[in-house]
């Protein structure tokens, strides 16, 4: 009985000490700050895949998610919080993101990490140690061949995009130019808020353009569910620079698929805190490789989606979120 009494003394004293000892994963563990301009498909679509990746990766991973609402003071704000809080790394989506947390942990060594800039060299996001990430740069070229192999008679092309987004800059020069070697008319039209891209896309329409093409571009994004029909209705397909665009109710992209660009992100995310890490280029860009088709549109507009085989692995979706 004694032993029995002193067995169970052992077996108690145990547990309290395990339980009052932090446990090493515990005390070990990475906080990971991911930091969203604002919510909508696209973001959203990178920033689960990123938590979800770090947590395959790291499953002591302290993941925390946060949304600017395209608003910088708010997005400094969350910055700064996450320098007090302690972030090992910080993850912005979105190029006002991304430049806003670079100056918001300027005087820390924490890394900022960022997924899917278009352009990091014209953001001001290259030439500093602590600061990488993923590129989604687009293939402006494949984009106005996937036009001409739908319409061989492409005449004019209506650009819609925000002039607020750093994003769009490149691509929509990019593809001015491309347009005008080619001979093909375009229309610009530019909206800052919701309402502004419901005026733009019915001017674009109005003025009876052929086709639309958008980069990967925040403000359009946020606001795709509501011109889709409108665009659909008149037979003007409307090239995306992202697939969750696409799901969004757009015709076609020859973009990355931002699932595989969040995974790819929440790696170098991880990899930076390794160790012994160096950093042996600026960032790294995202290679497309997969044309994503809207299958209500495409039959909409009487088009095989399997005609731009030749650009990629074609696959078809549905519009989701409506």
């Amino acid at each position: 009985m004694k032993k029995l009494v002193q067995v169970i003394c052992v077996l108690l004293c145990s547990m309290v000490i395990g339980c009052s000892l932090p446990s090493a994963s515990k005390k070990d563990a990475k906080k990971y700050v991911i930091v969203k301009q604002l919510d909508h498909a696209s973001i959203d679509e990178i920033a689960v895949a990123i938590e979800n990746e770090l947590k395959e990766l790291d499953e002591t991973a302290e993941v925390e998610i946060y949304s600017g609402q395209n608003d910088q003071s708010t997005l400094m704000q969350i910055g700064k919080q996450a320098v007090t809080d302690g972030a090992d790394v910080i993850i912005p989506i979105g190029t006002l993101a991304a430049q806003t947390m670079v100056v918001a942990s300027e005087d820390t060594e924490i890394p900022v990490v960022y997924a899917t800039i278009s352009d990091p060299e014209a953001a001001s996001l290259t030439g500093i140690d602590k600061v990488t990430g993923t590129s989604d740069a687009l293939n402006t070229k494949q984009f106005v061949d996937m036009m001409l192999k739908q319409n061989p008679n492409l005449q004019t092309v209506g650009l819609l995009y925000s002039n607020s987004e750093a994003n769009s800059q490149k691509p929509i020069a990019e593809v001015k130019k491309i347009l005008d070697e080619k001979k093909i008319k375009y229309i610009e039209a530019t909206a800052n808020t919701s309402q502004e891209v419901i005026a733009a896309a019915s001017s674009l329409i109005a003025s009876k353009v052929d086709a639309v093409f958008t980069p990967t571009d925040n403000v359009i994004m946020s606001s795709e569910l509501a011109i889709y029909e409108a665009f659909m209705n008149a037979n003007i397909p409307h090239y995306a620079g992202a697939d969750s665009f696409v799901r969004s109710g757009a015709f076609a992209t020859c973009g990355v698929n931002y699932t595989d660009a969040g995974v790819k992100t929440a790696k170098l995310a991880y990899e930076v805190l390794q160790p012994g890490f160096k950093k042996t280029e600026e960032f790294i860009t995202l290679d497309g490789g997969i044309i994503t088709v809207n299958k209500e549109v495409a039959e909409k507009l009487g088009v095989n989606p399997d005609i731009f085989a030749d650009f990629g692995q074609v696959v078809t979706v549905e519009t989701t979120g409506k």
